[in-house]
């Protein structure tokens, strides 16, 4: 059982002596992408078009999501064993009701050290001008907002539910307003349908209190048709802006950041490239994911994950729960990536991949 301070902030569960978790490449367990719904008001083409996420799509009922308080007592257990990050994901978390207790519960939590968590979202910015104010208040961090163009017309192409761009824009900004950040912007960036975009974007966007990063396509899952000629490398995507505005290549804040960073010269900002395809980072990868039933995954793009709902809802105790992810952890060997280049096509379309909407991204 964790105890509560003073000062409301929930101490760790008791879980033996904390130790850092680390796998078979030696990468620690330091962040943790929890899902929180795998449903989501946009049908955006390379996640969850809408062919296959139609009306008569199977989300999960009510009873099988993990409740607030497993998510968070997965989370205390995490963070006795290394992990300093939360990142909240979905499908869109802002749809689930009341995500604004979540978060409170998961601020409250502590380190072995006293240190508060680093509680971020993901989200598409839909209902965000609504909610920024009172996520704010209840603990949140920081944001991340996809936005994939400025052009509106294309921006509701790709969202495919009619969603103006606009709307999106205001709730960044009311995020500012409400004291969120760093606040990124993240734009994935596929060829022949919004690669035309990206000098516009950094215009928009330099010199803002924003930081924009573009994210080579990715072969997540299998429903989104993913083809290596629709990628736009990283390298060129900083190429194109550098002709324009001059770039400089800046260091990483802290290691394993999954985005390189680059400056302006004139001191307009920074952008970052996110080259999952072009530049794998698997070697620094530090990240695991909670679905949105309590499935711990390793890696993005892998093929299954491993049932934690079982043992919350099992009676297992905060050891036995804290044993298990120590074994997953330290089994992984994954490095997908690194390994994409050497796969034929054919072997990659026979790979099964969960899909991004089912983990976050």
């Amino acid at each position: 059982m964790s105890d509560t301070r003073a000062d409301g902030a929930r101490r760790l569960p008791a879980t033996g002596t904390p130790i850092a978790l680390t796998d078979r490449h030696q990468r620690p367990l330091r962040d943790l992408r929890i899902s929180v719904t795998d449903r989501c008001n946009f049908r955006c083409v390379y996640c969850m078009p809408k062919e296959v996420f139609g009306r008569d799509y199977a989300f999960l009922d009510r009873d099988e999501l993990l409740s607030f308080e497993e998510i968070t007592r997965i989370a205390a257990v995490a963070a006795a064993h290394g992990v300093h990050k939360i990142r909240l994901t979905g499908g869109e978390p802002l749809l689930r009701r009341g995500i604004e207790q979540l978060i409170a519960q998961l601020a409250a939590l502590r380190t072995p050290e006293g240190e508060a968590l680093d509680i971020a979202l993901t989200t598409n910015g839909s209902a965000l001008a609504v909610k920024a104010a009172a996520l704010k208040a209840a603990g949140l961090r920081r944001v991340t907002v996809s936005v994939d163009s400025l052009d509106d017309e294309l921006f509701q192409r790709m969202n495919d539910v009619r969603f103006p761009v606009s709307r999106v824009l205001d709730g960044i900004d009311a995020a500012h307003e409400a004291g969120l950040g760093p606040i990124r912007l993240n734009m994935v960036v596929k060829r022949g349908v919004n690669d035309g975009e990206v000098l516009d974007m950094a215009r928009r966007f330099k010199g803002t209190p924003y930081t924009l990063r573009f994210i080579e396509y990715m072969d997540v899952g299998t429903t989104n048709g993913w083809s290596l000629d629709e990628v736009v490398p990283s390298a060129e995507i900083i190429r194109r802006i550098h002709d324009v505005f001059p770039l400089e290549p800046a260091d990483a804040v802290v290691p394993g950041e999954t985005a390189k960073r680059w400056r302006y010269v004139d001191g307009g900002g920074e952008i970052g490239v996110i080259s999952s395809v072009t530049n794998a980072f698997c070697g620094t990868c530090t990240r695991a994911r909670i679905s949105t039933e309590g499935r711990l995954f390793t890696c993005l793009f892998a093929s299954s994950g491993h049932d934690l709902r079982a043992l919350l809802r099992g009676g297992a105790g905060d050891d036995e729960l804290a044993a298990a992810m120590a074994s997953i952890w330290g089994a992984r060997d994954d490095r997908y990536s690194e390994v994409r280049a050497s796969l034929t096509p054919e072997l990659r379309a026979q790979r099964k991949r969960i899909e991004m909407s089912y983990i976050g991204g």
